[in-house]
């Protein structure tokens, strides 16, 4: 009996974190700003936690009764949490409302629980032996779930998947409790029947999660959804009208097929044909093999490096027909290297020269890609670079997000860099902005590639012109103490969402 009691602390303890963690995830793909969703969920739950416990004194009689039927609403509200949140952003806007409404409850129940079990298990432990396991079992199954979370649940399973298998988790606790505390316990038949209930309809939940996940991603995306999958990074989904394929990145969009060519020859030629001679180029993000496919538009490359965090992208870039008619099959060159890590540290280990850097990130909407932007990373990323090298960085719109652009511009001379700023315009976005860094001053290439869309000799100098409504103001620097870059971005859309 012993075992079975420590077992079920584990696993309520376990289900418990993982209910926040699915609330910390989704808030932060959808809404964006991790650090601000993780931290205010974190702090919403520990509270709620706080007045769990403390109304617990108050239950004085049938204490198994009541842990079981907590169990049992516990299983209820966290599993179907997910599922809930994705709705409500889908078709309301209460997203922020219900998701702090459903955190509290959940950490009230928890806050219940716990002090209940406690009390359940003193009956049969010595107090202090009783503190000591229901403790050690509570914080050994929240690392569980904190180690499962990233590595096995959201990227094979998925966030409402997780969550409604966490609750028939809860919901098998309570069952069990049945058998367990049998002598304890009156109407024993009623509780294993709600349980069996509870248990039925979080498995149909289970079963049906890919059904509503595709209903409320119907209503936030406007075309059809024709790829969609949680990485241990990002919320991945592909969309199609007609022949429009469509890229979004925790609900961001990253490109349209329809005028991706201006956005990508503008990334890429401005910079690698003012270059004498470039044989290696490194290329940060840009998972799309996109950049990729530009950068192979010139024979005298001699290797081209891909650094990228997530390995869904390349995978799903080089296996869909679809796609790889895009990049133009970018990814099966034999000059492509493709690498599956951090760039953040992997820039400031690598020890190779470049003559040519793309940085193409998604935007700083949080502080983990705000990281990427900062005085450090550009500083390690110019030492690779060689002496005729140029650096381009995605830099956001200097229309839509003036304030986040300059940010970036004054970032990059801040460390140490040379900088010439130029904008494009492409329809899906707007007007949108890039900017050149290297040791030495830009001159504008007299050729192009043979073929290309969009870009000519003859308009290349239109893109460094800036008019009045885009022209620089002062920023301060993104640094890796104070990023300013991630405020100003926030801002910057928050303004034009008003």
């Amino acid at each position: 009996m012993a075992l079975v009691l420590f077992i079920s602390v584990f696993l309520i303890s376990a289900c418990g974190l993982i209910y926040e963690l699915v609330a910390g995830t989704l808030a932060s793909y959808l809404v964006g700003d991790s650090v601000f969703q993780f931290s205010t969920i974190i702090g919403c739950y520990l509270f709620s936690m706080g007045i769990g416990s403390a109304l617990s004194r108050y239950i004085h009689r049938g204490l198994v009764h009541r842990f079981i039927w907590i169990e049992l609403m516990i299983g209820l509200i966290g599993g179907f949490s997910s599922a809930l949140l994705f709705l409500a952003f889908a078709y309301t806007q209460a997203f922020a409302f219900l998701m702090y409404f459903i955190v509290t409850v959940i950490g009230i129940l928890v806050g219940l629980e716990i002090p209940l079990l406690m009390r359940i298990v003193h009956g049969h432990f010595d107090f202090r032996d009783a503190v000591a396991h229901v403790l050690t079992f509570d914080y050994i199954g929240a690392l569980a779930a904190s180690l499962l979370f990233p590595i096995v649940l959201v990227p094979h399973l998925g966030l409402v998947r997780s969550a409604m298998l966490f609750g028939i988790v809860n919901a098998g606790v309570a069952l069990w409790s049945t058998y367990l505390f049998a002598a304890q316990l009156g109407a024993r038949r009623l509780l294993r029947g709600v349980s069996a209930i509870v248990l039925a309809i979080l498995l149909g939940g289970l079963l049906e999660a890919k059904r509503i996940t595709a209903f409320a991603e119907d209503n936030i995306y406007a075309d059809e959804i024709i790829f969609a999958r949680d990485t241990r990074y990002q919320h991945i989904v592909l969309t199609r009208f007609k022949d429009d394929l469509r890229l979004f990145l925790n609900s961001h969009l990253q490109f349209s097929s329809r005028d991706e060519y201006r956005y990508h020859e503008s990334l890429v030629h401005p910079g690698l044909s003012a270059i004498p001679a470039p044989r290696r180029v490194l290329v940060l993000g840009g998972g799309d093999g996109l950049a990729l496919r530009e950068i192979l538009k010139y024979p005298q490359i001699e290797s081209a490096t891909l650094v990228d965090l997530d390995p869904e992208m390349p995978r799903l870039f080089s296996s869909n027909p679809m796609l790889t008619a895009l990049n133009q099959r970018s990814f099966l060159s034999s000059k492509v290297h493709v690498i599956h890590a951090d760039a953040f540290p992997w820039i400031d280990s690598d020890q190779s020269s470049f003559d040519f850097i793309v940085v193409d990130f998604p935007d700083p909407t949080n502080y983990a890609l705000g990281k990427l932007y900062t005085t450090a990373f550009y500083r390690a990323a110019a030492r690779h670079l060689s002496t005729q090298g140029l650096m381009v960085v995605q830099s956001t719109s200097p229309m839509f997000a003036r304030d986040s652009y300059w940010c970036i511009d004054t970032t990059l001379r801040q460390a140490g860099l040379k900088t010439s700023p130029y904008h494009v315009y492409v329809p899906s976005f707007g007007e949108w902005g890039f900017i050149l860094a290297s040791h030495r001053d830009y001159s504008m290439p007299k050729s192009l590639p043979p073929g290309l869309r969009f870009l000519s000799v003859a308009t290349l100098p239109a893109l460094f012109q800036f008019p009045p409504d885009m022209a620089p103001i002062p920023m301060p620097p993104n640094t890796l103490n104070d990023q300013a870059l991630v405020r100003a971005y926030d801002k910057d859309w928050k303004d034009i969402s008003h």
